[in-house]
């Protein structure tokens, strides 16, 4: 074959080679950066709205409770989108004229629902349920961020798989006390704001968080002026307390949320039906 190819021939074909395999290489490594870009996964985005509505203004500025709205977020699947009225509930008295709400007038006149976009839109095959996250500790900040401080809402996080998963295999770094669910500006304890935790005998048909008291001032005070209060001069022991312990660190407080809350560890979710239904 050296009267057609040229000795030149092997060194092309090895270059032609190595070539294809870089081509093969950066192609997977520009597909996988794809897949977890805000071009797929939407993150950062603020879709247009029928009415722009501010959380930042409703949550931090007035101080309304996440539940008003969605009303279903503790014992559903779903959070639930507030019906027409909920908004009218208010605003049948304030800004009546404003040309910002009139599709909620609209809606609210012809009994059709205002029809919102979706920010947070999870694949048909996955299965979320908001209660089982709420009752166990997990904050509506973890997943859908500061959402008091978004005058427009957008996905803070990817919600892709490997985002769930990193929260399964160690659910102790993000969980909180069932009582700081809502609270937006919940910070993880520390050396210079502790938290003290309490347990309670578990009661059959009660969850199990529900054993579970947590605060962030000091029992040992709080008690003592309960007890001054209740028997002026009686001392602190002679009133039963809770048996605190107290925690400055998220790991230490997550870890002991995890045994009480009765969490699964990663070798007991072994089925694909607990997120594929």
């Amino acid at each position: 074959m050296a009267q057609i190819f040229d000795r030149s021939s092997n060194a092309l074909a090895r270059m032609s080679l190595v070539l294809t395999g870089l081509i093969v290489i950066a192609l997977g490594v520009t597909l996988d950066q794809l897949q977890r870009s805000p071009w797929v996964t939407r993150q950062g985005q603020r879709p247009d709205q029928p009415v722009p509505f501010s959380h930042k203004h409703h949550v931090q500025g007035l101080g309304i409770q996440c539940q008003y709205c969605h009303v279903t977020v503790e014992r559903s699947s779903y959070a639930g989108i507030p019906p027409t009225k909920t908004c009218m509930n208010c605003h049948a008295q304030i800004w009546t004229n404003a040309q910002l709400l009139e599709p909620v007038r609209t809606s609210w006149a012809t009994g059709q629902s205002l029809q919102w976009t979706k920010v947070h839109d999870l694949p048909d095959f996955a299965y979320f349920s908001h209660e089982i996250h709420i009752n166990k500790g997990l904050g509506c900040a973890n997943c859908h961020g500061r959402v008091d401080q978004m005058p427009l809402m957008y996905a803070q996080n990817t919600l892709q798989m490997e985002w769930c998963l990193d929260c399964h295999r160690n659910p102790a770094k993000n969980l909180r006390p069932t009582t700081e669910a809502y609270n937006m500006a919940w910070e993880p304890p520390a050396e210079s704001r502790p938290v003290w935790c309490a347990v309670a005998d578990e009661r059959s048909g009660v969850p199990t968080a529900q054993s579970v008291s947590c605060t962030t001032k000091d029992p040992a005070e709080t008690n003592a002026l309960h007890a001054e209060l209740v028997t002026p001069g009686a001392a602190v022991g002679a009133v039963a307390l809770p048996n605190y312990q107290k925690f400055t660190s998220q790991e230490e407080l997550g870890h002991f949320l995890v045994d009480h809350y009765k969490i699964r560890t990663p070798k007991d979710l072994t089925s694909c039906e607990v997120c594929h239904r």
